[in-house]
């Protein structure tokens, strides 16, 4: 041959090369490619259960947001209504304090009018027992007057009919 080719030799290298390229695709290719696949499948799996667990989570938390509306809204009625429970407590209790206040009214107004009813019925009866004392006092003065009067004149009479001799109270006496 003439640049030294051997065709034997091209043989033996080409199946050599075949041994070498069967030998590491069954010791090397093929694991480190299995393990791949299995290493790939596992990612694969792991991101399908982060994306069901991420979607089951962003439901979860859809669900509740909703019920923590719902409790808002659940409580911001019950405020309203207890906020409307206390008014309408404040609205009774003020009408009853009302009520109340009308009634001691009415009744300090009765004993007002009864206690004016007693002074002016007590003022009347001092004013007549006044008025009686009063009327006897003068009833006594004037038959006290009269009765000094005719004794005086009976003196005075008594004194004309005597002569100076005796002592005797000069006219008009005392009035005792």
């Amino acid at each position: 041959m003439p640049l030294n080719i051997n065709l034997q030799q091209i043989l033996l290298h080409l199946f050599n090369f075949a041994i070498l390229f069967g030998g590491l695709y069954l010791l090397l290719y093929k694991p480190v490619k299995d393990f791949m696949d299995k290493r790939q499948a596992k990612y694969k799996e792991m991101a399908d259960q982060a994306a069901s667990t991420t979607q089951q989570a962003e439901a979860l938390k859809s669900q509740y947001q909703a019920k923590l509306d719902q409790a808002d809204q659940e409580i911001a009625e019950r405020k309203k209504q207890a906020q409307q429970d206390m008014q309408e407590k404040l609205n009774q209790q003020e009408a009853d304090a009302r009520q109340k206040a009308e009634q001691l009214l009415a009744k300090a107004r009765r004993e007002a009018e009864s206690d004016k009813e007693n002074i002016m019925e007590s003022a009347s009866r001092q004013i007549r027992s006044l008025a009686e004392e009063a009327a006897s006092k003068l009833a006594r003065q004037s038959v006290s007057d009269v009765y000094d009067e005719f004794i005086d004149s009976a003196k005075a009479d008594i004194d004309d009919g005597f002569d100076d001799d005796e002592d005797e109270p000069a006219r008009g006496g005392d009035r005792s």
